[in-house]
């Protein structure tokens, strides 16, 4: 039984479906997954590194300030539809899960047009344009806020199931995690990110707050800058020698989070599905730019249960920064009680979930059975 993956682009859109696969893996063994995806997103390294196959279509976006070339993005996107319905009729998939990415459009379109059961998984507070048209076609939406639900022209097939996240995630362990980074266990931890391709305004005011910090506040810190960054940041502080370590990239984010005693990151669906399963305290800097605003929601989402603390990206400076944390850290309680709620916000059976959701539906049961699950994931606005 083969069961396809359709997403990419982003982190945020490889990822879930990454943890999807890997449940896959790991429970139902009868199940071979196949990805689709892009030539140039992250998928195409992330998803041969997870050992799973990875089929690319031809795909691209459309600028939304440079309108002069959505014509010849549009043809591209036509000869990646055709492509689409080639891989389908090929690999002849049980079920189709679409996470999110220009390459997820055509795929879940031509898998409903050839009777394939098609399920979307939705990362954000407020969906994207492309899973909101999707989703008048698709079996089942699932989604990572309860939010989300009133942006979906229908709602019977709307289910909570929370955020995929790999397992590998929560394997990380504190005193070792610290002495990979070759940081002190007697000291609180920030780590600090703005992405994987990083943030300037994070940088420039992580290196003024750990500045302001030091000598003030006991503190270390995980820095990572991005590539673009990287060689400026480390040179500041290594000169002004700042309590931190800083790298371009961090490829082991479980032992990251495992010695973080404060996160302070974007607001990204998958990021805050990981510091919520981490159960990690978090400082949170929405992108401004990101589509619909949805990573303020986001952020706003976890604010308001008490897990995070939101510094607008105008509102970021070093100042305003060293102070959050300087309070933070001071509140030993504070930080406590934000944990336990992250926890209560996580979802660590997401991935679970949707891969027997993706089961059912290969083996024709129609998805899962509403008694199986709460109630609440149920139940429609309002009611």
């Amino acid at each position: 039984m083969k069961i396809l993956i359709a997403g990419g682009g982003t982190g945020g859109h490889v990822f879930p479906g990454i943890a999807v696969a890997e449940e896959l893996r790991a429970h139902h063994p009868e199940v071979e997954v196949v990805f689709v995806g892009g030539q140039r997103g992250i998928e195409a390294t992330a998803v041969p590194d997870a050992k799973f196959r990875l089929i690319t279509l031809a795909t691209a976006g459309f600028p939304r300030r440079q309108m002069w070339r959505w014509p010849g993005a549009a043809c591209i996107n036509l000869y990646g539809l055709f492509q689409a319905f080639a891989v389908l009729l090929r690999e002849r998939p049980r079920a189709v899960l679409g996470t999110g990415g220009y390459v997820s459009g055509p795929v879940s379109f031509a898998a409903r047009a050839l009777g394939i059961p098609l399920l979307l998984q939705e990362q954000n507070s407020i969906p994207g344009v492309t899973n909101r048209l999707l989703s008048r076609i698709a079996n089942e939406v699932h989604l990572s806020f309860l939010e989300a639900r009133s942006h979906f022209p229908r709602r019977d097939h709307l289910k909570v199931t929370g955020n995929p996240v790999r397992a590998h995630i929560l394997s990380g362990d504190r005193e070792p995690s610290l002495r990979e980074f070759k940081l002190s266990t007697a000291k609180p931890t920030l780590f600090i990110f703005g992405g994987s391709l990083g943030a300037k305004r994070i940088n420039a005011a992580a290196v003024d707050a750990l500045r302001r910090l030091k000598g003030r506040v006991d503190v270390q810190c995980i820095l990572q800058t991005g590539r673009e960054d990287h060689a400026s940041v480390k040179a500041t502080v290594e000169a002004e020698q700042l309590p931190a370590i800083v790298l371009p990239f961090v490829k082991k984010m479980h032992l990251a989070y495992a010695a973080a005693d404060l996160v302070v990151c974007r607001a990204g669906a998958m990021t805050l599905a990981e510091i919520a399963v981490c159960g990690r305290p978090s400082i949170l800097v929405p992108y401004p730019y990101a589509a619909h605003d949805h990573q303020r929601v986001n952020a706003q989402n976890l604010a308001d249960r008490g897990a995070a603390v939101v510094i607008e990206d105008a509102e970021l400076t070093g100042e305003r920064l060293a102070q959050e944390v300087a309070h933070l850290l001071a509140d030993r309680t504070a930080l406590s009680r934000m944990s336990a709620n992250a926890r209560l916000f996580a979802r660590p059976d997401a991935a679970a979930r949707l891969a027997r959701a993706l089961v059912s539906w290969a083996e024709g049961h129609r998805g899962e059975e509403p008694t199986s699950l709460d109630p609440a994931d149920y139940m429609e606005e309002g009611n």
